[in-house]
């Protein structure tokens, strides 16, 4: 039998608005939103939300949930279980695992491991690497979510650096690209003059003069280059500094736009005054910069320079981030703390939030054209979650889902916390308690 939900008196967050009304869902989707609809039957399960904020469920468009291979660190199930607790309802996860994704065999076996084991719903970016052309020309466009290109370092071969091959990926991937943007050449040589100053025990705070403004620049430049010559649809992941900026316009809306850019969620709250006290726990590939960088992003993202907020989360167990500079990896947890992180910016007076489920929400689905999902509608899949604003709690050790055990958010006061997520019309989350109900389905794409 098919579930039916009403959530009523919620202030529902859409489309640029906020207003009081009802939602009411049968099966995995919503079929009315008004302002007030009566329970049509018995079996109706009604939930009040006064006081509280509906707002659609988060779209990831960046993690790492390390499965296959790296599942000491993280696998699809807690990285899932993690997601839905933060608000985050669909995920799209990068090639870069043990296999690396860069066989469509590999890629689908992906897909049956999330169908298994993902309580959040699910896509996967096949990998790009220097010769696996033929590989990426049969992807399929409506069942997977891009072509993942590493122009920086990686692990294994997934670095492209052959420019003739480069070219002829933007010219024949049949989905969107999206880029890790940083030049190679440019980080060897500021790490070799570190190296040669302070051997492996580098000060954490020379990150981002490593990993600088210029690497990032020069190769953000270069993939913006390539796209506009051969008129291929870019996304260039988690810019890092102010100069990047000027290489994106908000001059087109979200959906005519051929060049887009994001924004992580740690280069908004993090900078590099932090670094004394954080240490390579905010060691992050781009680096966190300065607090000028920080500001510059987020005055971006008001301005639509920016059209997607994304986490990277990319977690290490806590005794590999306690190595010395060049053993500790770059990356680190996030998704649990993604939407409550976020909506500190709107108690700050900073974004509002429309424009909070604008860049979590819509743009996610505008930009990938996921079928269905990112907003709050009749037809469109249940992927929902309530807020309360007003119920402070802080990140501790104990309540860390991440397999990881650990969140650079620890000791963190969040003024917002999640009451309940809801996928495909399933509660799966309810205050700080993940449900083990997996309803999770494979994203689709308007292709």
């Amino acid at each position: 039998m098919e579930k039916k939900i009403l959530i009523k008196n919620a202030n529902i967050v859409n489309e640029g608005k906020v207003f009081e009304g009802d939602v009411y869902i049968e099966g995995d989707s919503i079929v009315e939103v008004a302002s007030s609809i009566s329970a049509k039957s018995q079996d109706v399960q009604v939930i009040d939300a006064e006081g509280q904020y509906l707002l659609p469920g988060a779209i990831d468009d960046q993690v790492h949930f390390r499965e296959p291979g790296l599942t000491h660190k993280e696998d699809i199930a807690s990285g899932s279980r993690a997601a839905v607790a933060g608000g985050i309802t669909s995920f799209i996860e990068m090639p870069n695992t043990n296999p690396q994704t860069t066989t469509i065999e590999k890629l689908e076996s992906k897909f049956a491991l999330a169908e298994k084991n993902a309580y959040a719903n699910y896509s996967f970016m096949f990998g790009g690497t220097n010769d696996n052309l033929e590989e990426i020309k049969k992807i399929n466009p409506k069942t997977t979510a891009a072509l993942k290109l590493f122009l920086g370092s990686s692990t294994g071969n997934m670095l492209v650096d052959n420019e003739k091959v480069l070219e002829e990926i933007f010219k024949n991937s049949p989905v969107l690209i999206a880029t890790h943007c940083e030049d190679e050449d440019t980080i060897q040589k500021n790490l070799a003059k570190q190296k040669e100053k302070y051997g492996d025990d580098i000060p954490i705070e020379n990150h981002p003069k490593i990993r600088s403004e210029e690497a990032c620049y020069l190769s953000s430049s270069k993939a913006v280059s390539l796209a506009k010559k051969t008129g291929a649809r870019l996304h260039v992941f988690h810019l890092s500094t102010a100069k990047e900026l000027k290489l994106f316009s908000n001059k087109k809306p979200l959906k005519d736009k051929k060049i887009t850019a994001e924004v992580c969620i740690h280069h908004l709250w993090f900078n590099d005054s932090q670094y004394a006290e954080k240490g390579t726990f905010i060691k992050w590939n781009p680096a966190v910069k300065t607090a000028k960088d920080q500001e510059a992003l987020l005055k971006a993202l008001k301005d639509d320079k920016i059209d997607v907020v994304a986490t990277d989360h990319a977690p290490h167990t806590k005794k590999e981030k306690e190595n010395v500079y060049t053993k500790a990896p770059s990356g680190g947890p996030l998704v649990q703390h993604a939407l409550p992180a976020m909506l500190e910016f709107y108690h700050s007076g900073k974004l509002s939030l429309e424009k909070i489920v604008e860049k979590m929400s819509h743009n996610p689905a505008i930009l990938f054209q996921i079928e269905k999902r990112g907003f709050i509608k009749a037809g469109f899949k249940a992927d929902l979650v309530l807020v309360d604003l007003n119920a402070p709690w802080t990140v501790k050790k104990d309540n860390v889902l991440y397999k990881c055990g650990w969140s650079p958010f620890e000791k963190t006061t969040f003024k917002s916390r999640i009451t309940h997520t809801f996928v495909n019309g399933r509660l799966v989350y309810k205050n700080f308690k993940v449900l083990e109900v997996k309803n999770a389905q494979r994203l689709t794409f308007n292709r």
